[in-house]
């Protein structure tokens, strides 16, 4: 069991956020036999980059245009799609646009199991772990035994939402967690959203872990 302290460093987390969750997750580990030391700072690394610190558990697609288009490539997003719904200085994004687009389509269906009009919205990322798309939502609500296809918002509660977490990171193993063991913050990354964003900032939640664990 980890403590609030233990809970604020490792994921950086408020003390008021990491109250709210600090049950929920020590709960999931438990549950999905999350235990050993260098693999609880994974676990609670990457989570505290994925949810902002345990400060956010839906999505923000609050993209501006530039960002768009630097960041996602257009068999994601046309050009034409980014200048009409990113965010410019006279006007907020279209969000629920953008998921759609982001998730939406061919790249959707196959990788996301995005198979009806809205669903890339409807299944934006939620949860500590921002879990995205019908398919994965299917898969984690059969496992922790919550209906999320049809109440996609129970991932915003503090109880599914670290259960949602916990089950992603064990649907890892054992890749993630050899990982862990060998401290390469950055396979895990990978294993956790394909590619190296934020790897900086889960780098130092790390290691900052493993001083106070």
């Amino acid at each position: 069991m980890i403590t609030l302290d233990q809970l604020c460093a490792a994921t950086g987390a408020s003390q008021a956020n990491a109250e709210k969750f600090l049950e929920p997750i020590n709960s999931a580990m438990e549950l999905y036999a999350i235990s050993d030391t260098l693999v609880v700072a994974g676990f609670l690394s990457q989570v505290g980059h994925e949810s902002g610190g345990l400060s956010s558990v839906v999505e923000n697609l609050n993209y501006r245009v530039e960002a768009l288009l630097s960041m996602f490539g257009r068999h994601r997003i046309s050009e034409e799609d980014a200048r009409q719904y990113g965010r410019t200085p006279d006007r907020p994004a279209n969000q629920e646009a953008i998921a759609n687009c982001l998730y939406g389509g061919a790249w959707g269906e196959k990788n996301l199991g995005n198979t009806e009009e809205g669903d890339g919205w409807k299944y934006r990322g939620r949860g500590l772990k921002q879990l995205t798309g019908r398919m994965n939502y299917q898969r984690c609500g059969d496992a922790i035994g919550v209906n999320l296809i049809d109440d996609p918002d129970a991932l915003s509660e503090p109880t599914a939402a670290a259960l949602s977490a916990a089950w992603f990171w064990a649907s890892r193993r054992p890749g993630i967690e050899e990982a862990a063991k060998a401290q390469d913050v950055a396979r895990m990354t990978k294993l956790i959203n394909g590619g190296d964003i934020g790897l900086t900032q889960r780098t130092a939640l790390f290691r900052r872990a493993l001083e106070v664990l």
